[in-house]
């Protein structure tokens, strides 16, 4: 069982590979599914498909935007060696030196000629594949603790709204039971309003109405404003509701999904309602769940 988690965070790694140092920032935000931004140096291209991959991984919904950057250290500030051109240059110097019979070039002329001694900008353009390979490693050992920070601060928030959550599913199974109570009390109330109706009339009119069909009007009068079964229903949303906190793992979608079903059947109880104390109930189980609703989009 994983942890829930919210759909927004933040996270930083950096790793050093040579004289640079790689750092990579990754946040989140809402989103209906996963979408992996990753902005990555040139070169670096291959190594996108591999950051994208792990962040899938730990991380199943929300936006999630990827910044790698690379810096020189301060010891990278001297000058750097391009020790391949200066060993060809010498080489070919001594050779041509020995053919015409001339002086072999010195230290001071090899380091002169363009590109023997460059800046470190220039010299990370100038890398063996070994250094490649080592520098592709570091920007996933930055991604990677990126990632991690990133997935601990949804993981924090999932726990925030997890208690939140359930703080609202509790208040609507109390909203439940008490529009369950006030449905009974409702029925006795329009048995006992019906029957002062009836009596009136009959009073009235002096008309000699059939008892049995009295009965059957009350009874389809009671049925219409009947609202057990919504009721029933609620009280079972809510419980799969609480499983679903429970279990962890990706459960917005599925929490959205039983929010629309709350409103849905809440909606029902307003309209049959025949007093006002279950429309006040009812009217207060939808402010509850706007907030639950509404907490519920954060999470993943």
């Amino acid at each position: 069982m994983s942890a829930l988690q919210s759909m927004t965070g933040f996270g930083s790694g950096s790793a050093q590979a040579d004289n640079r140092v790689v750092t990579c920032d990754m946040r989140s935000v809402n989103g209906k599914s996963l979408d992996i931004r990753v902005r990555l140096p040139s070169g670096l291209e291959a190594v996108e498909a591999q950051i994208k991959k792990r962040i899938a991984q730990s991380v199943a919904r929300g936006n999630v935007q990827v910044s790698i950057s690379v810096d020189t250290t301060k010891a990278a500030n001297s000058p750097v060696i391009n020790r391949d051109l200066f060993s060809a240059i010498a080489k070919e110097g001594r050779a041509l030196a020995i053919e015409y019979g001339l002086a072999a070039p010195t230290t001071d002329a090899i380091l002169a000629v363009r590109g023997v001694i460059l800046t470190e900008d220039q010299a990370q353009n100038v890398t063996s594949p070994e250094e490649q390979e080592a520098f592709a490693e570091a920007v996933i050992k930055a991604s990677d603790a990126a990632l991690a920070q990133l997935v601990a601060m949804r993981e924090s928030e999932g726990k925030a709204l997890k208690s939140i959550l359930s703080g609202h599913l509790q208040h609507i199974a109390q909203l439940t039971e008490k529009a369950r109570t006030d449905e009974a009390n409702g029925q006795e109330q329009i048995h006992a309003r019906l029957k002062a109706q009836i009596d009136q009339l009959l009073f009235l009119s002096g008309v000699d109405i059939d008892a049995q069909r009295l009965a059957a009007e009350a009874a389809l009068l009671a049925t219409k404003a009947d609202i057990r079964e919504e009721i029933d229903r609620l009280a079972a949303h809510v419980k799969a509701a609480e499983n679903y906190l429970e279990e962890g793992g990706v459960a917005g979608k599925k929490l959205d999904f039983l929010s629309q079903e709350f409103n849905r059947e809440t909606n029902t109880i307003c309209s049959k309602s025949t007093s006002a104390t279950l429309t006040a109930t009812g009217l207060s189980l939808k402010a509850v769940n706007d907030q639950f609703r509404e907490q519920v989009q954060n999470l993943q």
